[in-house]
């Protein structure tokens, strides 16, 4: 297993190697003791360290949380969550999307010990939020994942381009400039993101 420290500066990441992968739980406890960073797992079990955004992306990644919460709430279907969740995902990987949807009845059936953990279980909605340190071809590669483990519906939001890849759990990905506003489908009809204020930034 590694530790990879994305260097924004170098372009390339610094692996640290480490003797055995991870369980589950003591990624969890690796977590918790370097709360401080932002950490996701490969499939392969390599542990990415990434930037931490800053103030505009956290701005826009608030803005798109909430919209996505007060939708929810009224909704009353599912349980929306913000960037601090982490999903551990059928193929291993552990991943923290900016924004996500999770069907109700698909939470109630967790134990209580997983409810306060990393759930094993993949979101029905997720939205990923791009920074100025991330490269859309990673972005798409993630996205691509998200959908291969049970994503439904995934929104890619590249705030920089104003531009919105929509993916879906059939079909290729659809590309959008500069809209207005998304419409939900699928697991979260119903839901509209505005997006003024996310493209606007600070």
């Amino acid at each position: 297993m590694q530790m990879l420290l994305e260097d924004v500066a170098l372009d390339r990441p610094l692996a640290i190697q480490w003797e055995h992968q991870m369980t589950d739980d003591e990624y969890f406890q690796f977590c918790q003791i370097n709360q401080d960073l932002r950490i996701e797992r490969t499939a392969q079990g390599d542990i990415l360290i990434m930037p931490l955004p800053g103030a505009e992306t956290s701005f826009r990644n608030s803005e798109l949380s909430a919209q996505l919460a007060n939708w929810a709430r009224k909704d009353a279907r599912g349980l929306a969550f913000g960037s601090s969740v982490e999903y551990l995902l059928p193929n291993g990987a552990a991943y923290s999307p900016n924004a996500s949807w999770v069907l109700g009845s698909r939470v109630t059936v967790l134990t209580r010990e997983q409810k306060r953990k990393f759930p094993p279980l993949c979101p029905d909605f997720i939205v990923e939020l791009m920074s100025p340190s991330d490269r859309l071809s990673k972005a798409k590669a993630k996205m691509q994942e998200w959908i291969a483990n049970g994503v439904q519906l995934g929104w890619l939001l590249d705030p920089d381009h104003r531009t919105v890849y929509i993916y879906r759990s059939v079909g290729e990905p659809e590309q959008i400039i500069n809209p207005e506003r998304l419409v939900g489908e699928g697991p979260v009809a119903g839901f509209v993101l505005e997006l003024a204020d996310i493209w606007a930034g600070l």
